[in-house]
């Protein structure tokens, strides 16, 4: 048998075979790990390393594992996700966090809505709101954040307000809302972390009451000291707690009065006195005739004089008080526009004046002289003229001669002055009572319209001769004392002592 030298060949003769470098490395062989176990009986650690451990049951144990597609980043208005540009780590926590609550709520949570109870649907409730107050309060501190790392320079928006606008297409005052709280309650920045931050991240506080809160701490004068300025805020939070926005911010006002009253009193007084001052500098009035028989004005008054003209407007525009239209079709009823009320009753005011309450201007009261002639007077159709340059119908002269602050000046057929009237001529309110109680309301016949919508008038024109006594007077409704001096009615009166309208034909 021949053997194999190391160092020659099968002979022994010839060339050694030179030895391996040292750095030469050979693998070592595979354990047979089975073989282990068998002698052993034990499975080793090492044994593990890179298997699969697949659970009993499986028809392919060694079927490999599909490759995990890898996530599409988030994205996000504003920022570029291109090959290339910066990529949006979407492995921070809060992102995490918040597409954890997106799946969450993803998820069809309406099924088995019909299983609530009324106790349950309750509790959904206000759970589901309390969260939506959360969510709005991480709004609020991301604007505030976002302005911090300069966002909107992403796209040219002026503020994060406007990013948050432009992204979401809500408008400017719902953004610039949410950065106004963020700016209050953020972690590093925010003035009022105290209170009403913890509130906002609990949902305790909404949106709209946090930024009710937010402008009254911060209309608070500047001598308010920080003790002074935690306790309001500790007060307008608990005070949310059972107020609405409208009524939080009623409070807010007057937070420094509820908390520390001396000084609520004396900062409130002065902020009227500066109130009252720019208001009486920032009056105005105007009024512009359109040249069609209607003047439109407009006017800015300080609060008291809007309140007295109000209630003097209430007078006279309250339901009870007002009256039917020109039109009998039109007549009034309850559901009036209430423009159009003050509007009927701003003219009753007006016509109401007394010139004896009113100062001279120019040497002359200041009363409106309507020019007529004697013919239009005792019923012709020739309109009057104002001294103010304006006109009016003859019957809307004779109307008010017979009851407004209206002086009439009447002209002979050559324009010579022959009477020029006096306003003594109102009958006065024993008059007045005396007519009530004789009439029951208005005189017309069928009208029902009790005394206090009514208008003293002269059976006998006052300008004809005619007394002002209760004998020669009755009361009308402000319809039929317009249609008293309408020519195309026919009045008659009857014995009952009701007058009855027809018109002419």
């Amino acid at each position: 048998m021949t053997g194999v030298s190391s160092s020659g060949d099968a002979d022994g003769v010839g060339p050694p075979v030179p030895e391996p470098p040292a750095d030469f490395l050979v693998d070592p062989p595979e354990p047979d790990w089975l073989e282990h176990a068998f002698a052993t009986g034990e499975w080793p650690v090492e044994a593990t390393r890179g298997c699969r451990v697949v659970p009993r049951g499986e028809e392919q144990y060694d079927a490999p594992q599909p490759a995990a597609e890898p996530e599409p980043g988030w994205v996000v208005p504003g920022v570029s996700s291109d090959p290339g540009t910066a990529a949006v780590d979407v492995a921070h926590p809060l992102l995490e966090a918040i597409r954890v609550a997106t799946d969450v709520l993803a998820v069809d949570g309406r099924a088995g809505l019909g299983w609530l109870s009324a106790p349950q649907t309750g509790i959904a409730l206000l759970d589901a709101h309390r969260l939506v107050a959360r969510a709005s309060a991480l709004v609020a501190v991301l604007v505030q954040h976002a302005e911090k790392v300069e966002l909107h320079r992403s796209n040219g928006a002026s503020t994060s307000a406007v990013w948050l606008a432009n992204a979401t297409a809500s408008t400017r005052r719902d953004a610039y809302r949410f950065a106004r709280i963020g700016d209050a309650v953020a972690a590093d920045t925010g003035r009022y972390r105290t209170h009403l931050a913890t509130a906002c991240e609990a949902g305790a506080v909404s949106t709209d009451q946090a930024d009710v809160i937010v402008r009254a701490l911060d209309a608070l004068p500047e001598h308010v000291g920080p003790g002074l300025r935690l306790q309001a805020e500790e007060t307008l939070v608990l005070y949310a707690t059972d107020h609405d926005a409208r009524a939080l911010r009623a409070i807010g006002t007057k937070i420094l009065t509820v908390i520390a009253p001396e000084v609520g009193e004396a900062h409130e007084a002065m902020l009227l006195e500066r109130e009252e001052r720019e208001a009486r500098a920032a009056a105005r009035f105007s009024m512009t005739s359109d040249g069609h028989g209607t003047v439109h004005g407009r006017f800015t008054l300080p609060e008291l004089h809007g309140a007295m003209l109000r209630k003097a407007l209430d007078a006279y525009a309250a339901p009870k008080h007002l009256d039917t239209a020109d039109d009998p079709a039109q007549r009034f009823v309850a559901g009036r526009p209430t423009p159009e009320r003050y509007g009927q009753a701003f003219q009753r005011l007006l016509e109401m004046l007394d010139q004896k309450d009113l100062p001279s201007t120019g040497g002359t009261g200041a009363t409106v002289v309507v020019t007529m002639t004697l013919e239009s007077l005792l019923g012709g159709l020739a309109s009057a003229s104002l001294d103010t340059g304006g006109a009016v119908s003859a019957a809307e002269a004779r109307r008010l001669a017979c009851e407004a602050g209206l002086v009439p000046a009447v002209l002979g057929t050559r324009s010579e002055v022959l009477d020029l009237g006096r306003t003594a001529r109102f009958h006065t309110k024993a008059m007045r009572t005396a007519m009530a109680i004789r009439d029951g309301g208005c005189a017309a016949e069928g009208c029902d319209r009790p005394p206090h919508q009514t208008q003293a008038h002269h059976l006998t024109a006052w300008s004809a001769g005619g007394h002002t006594n209760v004998d020669d007077g009755c009361l009308l409704c402000d319809q039929h004392h317009r249609l008293v001096h309408d020519p195309l009615y026919l009045v008659e009166r009857l014995g009952t002592g009701k007058l009855r309208f027809t018109r002419r034909t």
